[in-house]
């Protein structure tokens, strides 16, 4: 099983640091890492990119494992996000028959049948990425400096001539360069931001590292990667206007690519892109054309399914999310 760093130990022991309560099981068949998220009307599972299964019978069990938990006895619905291409028709062909379609699917995604507990299967909105891209580092250097954009590796090559430096941290206390910056692009693009002690957790922990873009002291960009046995992920990131005048976004994931090749991991992943068919005005379109200029490939997942436990409850939790979008 490919185990996703959401779904790990790591990942276990940063909830634990956050107070956050969480139920973890790894088997031979399924592994799976069940976060409590508690709302005015009641708690919910939440599975960052799992269960891990990769068959239709593991799956089947971790369900099993998932819905008999104490806290999922009083819970109103589990969300996951499943990576398993098997699973993600399982739990598109359950969804599309609650809602009346009739889309072709396998005979073990028809034939496949939920614990007694899931009542119905809900497509929600997307938390984590449903496609990222991801930029294989096997191979000699010169291989993988092919599929990277010449214009960066010339930014980047060039960066001591504009008095650009970049350096690494791992004090938790330095995570306010990063979230100054993006507190200044959520301003603009009136979106949220991680919190200080989120962020400050996230540091502190051995698998994270904060990388920062600066040009004498002055920061022009951040970002905070995540690395596992086999993959660096590319999670969080902003930079300045000044910035972006000098490339900075371009120059630190050079940075970033090279030196995770030389640690030995095997993938970069961007972490999230646009939908192929997305419209020109996507908020991520800008974005995901950056990223595709890295000769990566693109990764697709299930996307994020609610298992509903308590039809009444759900409905009443979905209404008042609409209510306070609205709001």
């Amino acid at each position: 099983m490919e185990i996703p760093i959401t779904q790990s130990e790591m990942w276990r022991k940063l909830q634990d640091d956050l107070n956050e309560k969480s139920d973890f099981e790894v088997t031979k068949d399924y592994q799976y890492l069940a976060i409590l998220k508690p709302t005015p009307v009641g708690n919910y599972l939440y599975l960052p990119y799992g269960p891990v299964a990769d068959t239709a019978e593991s799956f089947k069990r971790a369900l099993e494992s998932l819905t008999s938990l104490p806290s999922a006895k009083k819970a109103m619905f589990i969300r996951i996000e499943p990576r398993s291409t098997l699973v993600a028709e399982i739990l598109a062909h359950r969804a599309n028959y609650r809602q009346g379609t009739t889309a072709s699917q396998t005979t073990s995604s028809r034939s496949f049948t939920f614990p007694p507990a899931v009542k119905e299967v809900k497509k929600t909105k997307d938390l984590n990425p449903k496609e990222s891209w991801l930029l294989d580092l096997t191979g000699n250097d010169e291989q993988l400096k092919s599929k990277l954009p010449s214009r960066l590796l010339r930014y980047y090559r060039n960066m001591a001539k504009q008095g650009i430096t970049i350096e690494k941290s791992h004090t938790p206390s330095d995570i306010h360069y990063l979230l100054d910056l993006q507190k200044a692009l959520a301003a603009k693009k009136r979106i949220s931001t991680f919190s200080a002690h989120y962020l400050e957790t996230e540091l502190s922990q051995p698998f994270a590292t904060l990388y920062l873009v600066k040009q004498d002291t002055e920061i022009l960009a951040a970002g905070l990667v995540f690395d596992d046995e086999t993959t660096r992920y590319n999670l969080q990131g902003a930079q300045s206007d000044a910035g972006r005048r000098l490339h900075a976004t371009g120059i630190l994931t050079i940075q970033l690519i090279l030196d995770a090749k030389e640690k030995g991991l095997q993938t970069f992943d961007f972490w999230g892109i646009a939908p192929e068919d997305a419209p020109d005005n996507h908020p991520w379109a800008g974005f995901t054309a950056f990223k595709k200029t890295f000769l990566g490939y693109e990764q697709d997942y299930a996307g994020t399914y609610d298992l509903v436990l308590s039809p009444l409850r759900y409905r009443l939790y979905t209404l008042l999310r609409k209510i306070r979008r609205l709001i």
